[in-house]
């Protein structure tokens, strides 16, 4: 069956001659925009890169290169496309205008340059929430057997990568970018986020230090994520001889969010790490301050970011800490660089720079690394004796394997609707 996509651009370029522009609306199923008109109205206005389109089912033939060019080397004059995996609604829709501002940066710098193997880039967009119309791994699928796209980059939950791997099968690159549990493995698959063992662990014990906290819950959606991220919590509770006191998973979209938080303020739980993905760590956040509860309980968390902070209020943030290996205001040449770019680009449009939106810039950049290593080097990169990639990176990345990719890693505390008071994690 052909469906359309009805989340259509999240942010276009405005131009003397174009009064279109889009309005957002945010709910509790993440970002949403409709259409309003001045004087003129385009009906399918730009977004700021003519490189990067959404991607439509019906519009599927007009991506399409043959597989004879392929075969027969005359490919320099085709664009290497690049399916973008981002969460357009559910929970995690809320990253979407970030990432796709994020990925119009790479592509800027791709393009003006060699872009990736000697070939002009361009960018699909594609649903990949839980709650997307059409299942993503179907869609990609679909793409790769007609020889529509030469890589992917994916930033979405760990239960859609686990899908889209399946699927894919090692067929493209793919290179994986938000935080996640670890693990991965399989063949041409390359994960360049986060991992517990150096973005947990170190979190949890500088706070339970620094604030003398005993006494731990644990809250997180029902996925692979939270799962095994808090299993590994707990071994570092152990280590640390403190106690955990309350543990819950919620499915997304919640209805129990508000009386999770109410056990959690009589567990007697000094400090809480929550595992909670979007929208759904937004509704935690409020209901947490509207409670009061940041009077005898520290927060902690890996995917709360700039974007939550603006959803979540700046009057229920207090005592949020976040660990990550990049924040808005990381202070390296690499981000000066990036934030001055992704403003310029983007303007008053910009949204709220975050690790998870960043990232994708990350992996366009990751990816023409990658390409540039010698011929299917990509495929035969299982061994940590493969050469070290290094790539384009706001937070100073290094990539041997996926169990190795090197980047600091920072706590900050929230203070109002940024993070500072970065603190390097050993």
């Amino acid at each position: 069956m052909h469906r359309k996509y009805t989340n259509l651009l999240f942010f276009e370029a405005l131009t003397s001659d174009d009064r279109q522009f889009r309005v957002k609306k945010v709910d509790a199923l993440g970002t949403k925009y409709h259409r309003r008109s001045a004087k003129t109205s385009r009906e399918n206005a730009p977004m700021v890169s003519t490189h990067l389109h959404l991607w439509r089912h019906e519009d599927t033939t007009s991506l399409s290169y043959s597989g004879a060019k392929a075969r027969s080397g005359s490919m320099a004059d085709q664009p290497y496309r690049v399916a973008l995996l981002i969460a357009m609604c559910g929970p995690a829709g809320m990253w979407a205008p970030s990432c796709i501002a994020s990925a119009e940066v790479a592509l800027k710098e791709l393009n003006a340059s060699s872009g990736i193997g000697g070939r002009p880039v361009e960018v699909v967009v594609i649903d990949a929430a839980l709650e997307a119309e059409e299942p993503v791994e179907a869609v990609v699928d679909e793409l790769i057997v007609q020889g529509r796209i030469d890589a992917i980059v994916g930033m979405h939950i760990s239960a859609v990568r686990q899908r889209i791997v399946a699927t894919v099968r090692g067929r493209v690159p793919f290179v994986y970018t938000p935080l996640y549990e670890g693990g991965e493995a399989s063949p041409g698959v390359f994960t360049i986020g986060d991992m517990p063992a150096r973005q947990l662990g170190p979190a949890i014990g500088y706070l339970s230090r620094r604030f003398r906290l005993k006494k731990w819950a644990l809250i997180g959606n029902d996925y692979i994520w939270p799962r095994v991220s808090h299993a590994y919590a707990k071994i570092e509770l152990r280590r640390h001889h403190r106690a955990l006191v309350f543990e819950t998973y919620l499915p997304f979209n919640s209805n129990r969010i508000e009386n999770t938080v109410e056990a959690l303020g009589k567990s007697g739980a000094d400090a809480v790490l929550i595992s909670l993905v979007g929208q759904d760590a937004v509704a935690f956040n409020r209901i947490f301050g509207g409670m009061k509860l940041h009077a005898g309980i520290f927060r902690l968390s890996c995917a709360i970011e700039e974007n939550g902070l603006l959803a979540s209020g700046e009057q229920n943030l207090q005592r949020l800490f976040s660990s990550a290996s990049y924040f808005a205001g990381l202070d390296t040449p690499g981000n000066a660089e990036f934030r001055e770019k992704y403003h310029s680009l983007h303007q008053a449009r910009a949204p709220m720079l975050n690790a998870l939106g960043q990232s994708t810039y990350e992996g366009l950049q990751f990816l023409a690394s990658l390409i540039k290593q010698p011929e299917q080097d990509w495929r035969a990169r299982r061994m940590k004796s493969s050469r070290p990639i290094s790539y384009k990176s706001a937070r100073r990345g290094l990539y041997v394997t996926n169990a190795d990719n090197i980047c600091p890693v920072f706590v900050a505390r929230a203070n109002g609707l940024v993070f500072d008071d970065l603190q390097r994690l050993p």
